[in-house]
């Protein structure tokens, strides 16, 4: 069996889910949370534990979750293997949900991928998502497009961002002129994690599209906001928040290096544009002091989700916006950010839903980030635009009725490289413009080329690339 078609190691059937546009509340069933601690392996692979029973009662519409690290790599979490770095309360939700294997990132690179989450769509279907990344006020997310957020309001949701936006900049681009109606957090790709700089000397936190002052680390500000909004009374009405952090992109800055934050402020003030990338400095233990305070800070927002008594009815997705940095633990993947090797595309993923989903669940589907937009959409009793169909699947009816996912491809461009993924099957050419195949199930780091003996199935997912790439947005041409 291949393990496209292995899907989830153990599933909890728990009825069906009522969708309709104008749904205020959905008949769904309830599992009972599963107990925080319960041992787990600690290299990638199916849990052992049994499902415990369901029980069915109505439930209201959830409130969404969704949190976001930054260039954090695949393998970076000790749930998915990592040696070294320890991240108690990341595990922790995995073994309290689903852990995807075979997760990717709708990108390479911070901003595309966000386009691709915030509407469920390619990132060449806008051409603010053909940046790779955005680095200047020329384009952004239009607001007339539908976004997660837009389409979750019109449906009576209250919407927050809060952290990284990196999907435009003011004054035409913001997540409040995009459905979230509140915003706390940065708009750049990069900020030094004191002084709140950008890499050309701008002060970047903002509330709202005004300037915000606070100069502590970062990484504390936007947990305590998102600590906050989680306890918040919402009045009845569910709610998503997106909780974008920007642990653990550079500069290597832990909390604490104000010796370090204060050479970096120098620099840029120098007139230093790369002071930011911090290329001179950081190490293996620095990024790992960066990953265990996000898992911390995760912690801290999942313990005020719990004491506010909203957790049960709380899905909340845990993902990455790409694959790894420079220090990032990647093995056995081959390459990291940038590339549409596994490396750079392939991301720690987990959904949580005490509510609906029993928890020790693994599952080696391939899905990619427009998913998650499709099938938030589908829980919270929301459509999209038919305007602006999705390019990502709902995987409601998978995870919480058992059905299968359609087979489809998972399409992937970045300037000078193409992916797409179809079923164990990677087409993949890289900047040497040759084409390669690879069979994922035995060869997750992408070493044995097939394409000499597998010719036609190479043309085969080649042309499946270039008719997705027929119908998307054309690069503009590089001065």
């Amino acid at each position: 069996m291949s393990s496209y078609e292995n899907e989830l190691s153990r599933r909890a059937f728990t009825g069906a889910v009522g969708v309709t546009a104008a749904a205020a509340t959905v008949g769904l069933g309830a599992a009972p949370a599963q107990a925080a601690e319960a041992a787990e392996d600690r290299r990638p692979g199916p849990a052992e534990r049994e499902f415990r029973a369901s029980r069915s009662r109505p439930s209201r519409r959830p409130n969404v979750l969704f949190i976001l690290g930054d260039d954090l790599g695949w393998a970076d979490l000790s749930a998915y293997g990592s040696p070294h770095i320890e991240t108690p309360n990341l595990d922790r939700l995995a073994r309290q949900g689903v852990r995807f294997t075979d997760a990717y990132s709708g990108s390479a690179t911070c901003s595309p991928t966000r386009f691709s989450l915030y509407t469920g769509r390619y990132p060449a279907r806008t051409r603010g998502g053909l940046a790779e990344p955005i680095a200047d006020k020329s384009v952004g997310l239009e607001p007339t497009h539908p976004t997660l957020a837009s389409l979750l309001k019109a449906s009576g949701y209250a919407t927050a961002l809060i952290g990284k936006w990196h999907a435009g900049h003011l004054p035409d681009y913001s997540p409040t002129k995009s459905g979230w109606d509140e915003f706390f957090g940065n708009f750049g790709g990069a900020l030094e994690y004191y002084s709140k700089l950008g890499p050309g000397g701008e002060y970047d936190l903002y509330e709202g599209d005004a300037e915000y002052k606070d100069l502590r680390y970062y990484t504390r500000i936007i947990t305590e906001r998102a600590s906050e909004y989680v306890s918040r009374d919402h009045h009845g009405r569910p709610w998503l928040l997106n909780l974008n952090f920007t642990t653990p992109h550079w500069p290597w800055i832990a909390d604490g290096d104000t010796a370090q934050s204060a050479e970096i402020v120098r620099r840029i003030k120098a007139g230093d544009g790369r002071a930011l990338w911090h290329q001179d400095g950081g190490s293996v233990g620095k990024y790992k002091q960066m990953v265990e305070d996000l898992d911390r800070s995760v912690g801290e927002v999942l313990g005020a989700l719990r004491r506010s008594g909203q957790e049960e009815h709380t899905v909340v997705v845990f993902s990455s916006d790409n694959g790894g940095e420079r220090f990032s633990y990647n093995w056995p993947l081959s390459g990291n950010k940038a590339s549409l090797q596994e490396g750079g595309i392939r991301v720690p993923n987990i959904v949580r839903w005490p509510a609906r989903l029993d928890g020790g669940q693994v599952s080696h589907v391939p899905v990619f980030s427009p998913d998650w937009t499709a099938t938030l959409l589908e829980l919270a009793g929301a459509r999209p635009h038919p305007a602006y169909p999705l390019d990502g699947v709902s995987l409601a009816g998978y995870l919480l009725r058992g059905e299968k996912v359609a087979r489809r491809d998972l399409f992937w461009r970045v300037r000078g490289e193409r992916a797409l993924r179809r079923g164990d099957w990677k087409y993949y050419r890289g900047r040497t413009g040759r084409d390669q195949l690879f069979n994922l199930a035995g060869d997750i780091r992408e070493q044995a080329d097939k394409a000499a003996v597998e010719p036609a199935r190479l043309a085969e997912l080649r042309a499946a690339w270039e008719a997705v790439d027929a119908g998307l947005l054309p690069y503009p041409a590089q001065t």
